[in-house]
């Protein structure tokens, strides 16, 4: 079992920064793909961004630029810094694990999910 827990979500104004992180626990996390997931009210989830143990990256065209995804195995712990916020990146944010060395595109694939963290993006 892994387990997951996001934090680092709040209400920032349109341009603003945040960094959310998820502490993981249980299972080697070094070893796992790990991805940053949101959910819009009325939405489905969509991908973010992914990590793959070896660091190999990968972005939604929405966030490309601004998102920066990362991963600190001495921590257990996976980063999103999140930089010129829009309205439209208002969701909940899920972190979401599996084992694997490739980059996973898509929700279904993964097993182990955090409880997720709002960020609302307003003035």
């Amino acid at each position: 079992q892994v387990q997951l827990v996001e934090s680092g979500g709040a209400l920032v104004q349109p341009g603003g920064s945040l960094r959310l992180s998820c502490a993981a626990s249980g299972r080697t996390f070094s070893t796992y793909t790990m991805g940053w997931f949101r959910q819009a009210a009325g939405n489905q989830r969509e991908l973010v961004a992914v990590i793959t143990y070896r660091e190999d990256l990968d972005y939604a065209d929405s966030v490309k630029g601004r998102f920066t995804i990362s991963r600190d195995n001495a921590k257990d712990t996976l980063y999103l810094q999140m930089s010129n916020l829009k309205p439209e990146d208002t969701a909940v944010y899920y972190c979401a694990s599996r084992s694997g060395t490739t980059i996973y595109p898509t929700e279904g694939l993964y097993i182990y999910w955090g409880q997720g963290t709002q960020v609302t993006v307003s003035s």
